[in-house]
Formats: structure tokens, sequence, C-alpha cells
């Protein structure tokens, strides 16, 4: 081989690489990178509306290819499911199915076209998350604590002071962190429970629950074959590639001052 011949080599190797890197821009390049997967969890940020109408296409792309199986979703306590339902139930009857009300936090009008996407589609909507009922109990159980190895905990730990701008006590980080774990096994738990031979299983939730080092990842059995796409608005401080196997673009927010409004709700005394 000539040198000439191997720089060109190297230069073609080169531009693959930065090619698979590249993030896709369409649902049918995002979904021939990540599949054929039993799990595919898509993370998002709660507030950008251009996620979840990725949910939405991704859902309904799946379901032209015949390869989805079921739905789970953060937004939903696990336990609720549209199994059962006609593909053509209204509204009303799927949010009375997934116990889906205005005191639940999550709005419908972001997240209803996900949910009738998958119902039209003949595929059940499954809640994956930790029920509140069980979220006091949960901020006692220290066995939790040993679910994940001592650097994760840690991590999880900051995480839980940062995305809190530190005004929580400390007293409180702990059982704050073991609700996130929690929360995680659950949709872990629950995405495994729906598995079709064949087909893939959706998780939505937000990135902090997908990422594939923190996150519900962690809980999966290891016998269970998952992908990780995590959507982002604008670009990150942080430097390094996103724990994922995909990362979809999309135009930055509207500058929010997080911990401003935080303060607001959760003043200091």
């Amino acid at each position: 081989m000539t040198c000439r011949t191997a720089v060109a080599l190297a230069l073609g190797l080169s531009l693959l690489a930065a090619c698979a890197h590249r993030p896709p821009t369409t649902v049918p390049a995002l979904l021939d990178r990540v599949l054929p997967a039993p799990v595919l969890l898509l993370g998002e940020q709660h507030d950008a509306a251009e996620h979840q109408a990725l949910q939405r296409d991704v859902v309904l792309a799946l379901a032209r290819r015949d390869q989805l199986g079921a739905v789970v979703m953060e937004m939903i306590e696990q336990g609720r499911s549209t199994q059962g339902l006609p593909s053509d139930a209204d509204e009303a009857r799927v949010r009375e199915a997934l116990g889906w009300t205005e005191q639940s936090g999550w709005p419908w009008p972001v997240y209803g076209p996900v949910v009738m996407a998958a119902v039209r589609s003949g595929v059940p909507v499954i809640g994956g998350n930790l029920p509140r009922a069980q979220m006091r109990s949960t901020m006692g159980q220290a066995e939790l604590d040993g679910l994940v190895s001592e650097s994760v905990l840690q991590r999880q730990r900051d995480g839980i002071r940062e995305s809190h701008c530190g005004l929580l006590p400390e007293s409180q980080i702990a059982p704050m962190t073991r609700i996130q774990l929690a929360r995680d096994r659950s949709m872990a738990q629950t995405a495994a429970q729906a598995l079709i031979p064949g087909k893939t299983v959706l998780l939505v939730a937000g990135n902090g629950h997908v990422r594939e080092d923190l996150g519900v990842p962690l809980h999966l059995p290891a016998s269970v074959g998952h992908k990780v796409v995590m959507a982002q608005a604008g670009t990150t401080k942080d430097a390094s590639a996103p724990p994922a196997d995909a990362v979809w673009q999309t135009p930055a927010l509207p500058p929010r001052d997080h911990c401003a409004e935080l303060k607001q709700r959760m003043p200091v005394r």
C-alpha cells in the first residue's frame, strides 16, 4: 500500500466515523441506526415540544413497520394501561384507563398525541412510573441504595442537589435519590414485562431516566437488549458525548432561570 493510498483510506475511515456520530435528521434514519432492539429508551426534555412530537412520530413509524410492541411512559403510574381498549377509544376513556387527571402533573395536550398515536395503532400504553402512593415509604427504604454502585449512587445524589439548586436540606438528598432509583427500577421492570418477541417496547421518559450510565438501563435484566436515544434542545456545556446510542437535536429553548423559579416555589428558610 502506497502512502497516498494509506492517507486516502485513513481519511475515508475518519469521514465514516464522523458520519456515524452525526445526529440523524429523520425518524426513519434514527430508527435504522438503533434498531433492532427489544427495548428502545427515548429521552426528552419535558418542556421541549419538539421532543413530544418526536415521540409521536417514533410511535407511528414503529407501528407502520409492525415493530411496536408497547409504549411504556414515565408520565403514567405503574399498574395503569390501555390494554383491552379498542383502537377507536376516545380520549376520555383512554385518560380514565390511565388515571390521567389534571392533578397528575403532566399536561394531556402535550402527551395526549403520543398516547393516542399508540392507541390508534392498536398498541397498549403502559404506566411505568412509581405510584405516588408508594413514594413516602420509598424514601425510607435504605436497601434501594444498593441497587447501583457507590459511584452511581453518589452521582445520583449530586444530581438531586444540582437539580434543586442546593435548596434541599442535606437530610432530604438520600430519600429523594431513593425515589429516583425506585422510579428507574419501576420503569425497567415494566418494560421487561412488556416484551414481545420480534417487536420493540418504546420507553418514554426524561433524559435523566434513560441515560445509559445512571438510569433505567442499569436496572434492565442483562438478557434484555436495549438502545438509548436522547433528545437534546440546543447545545450543552458538557463537551463529552451524551450517554446514549443516538442524539436527536432540536432548536435551543428560550433561556429560563430554573433556580429562580424553584426558589419561588420553595423559599429558603
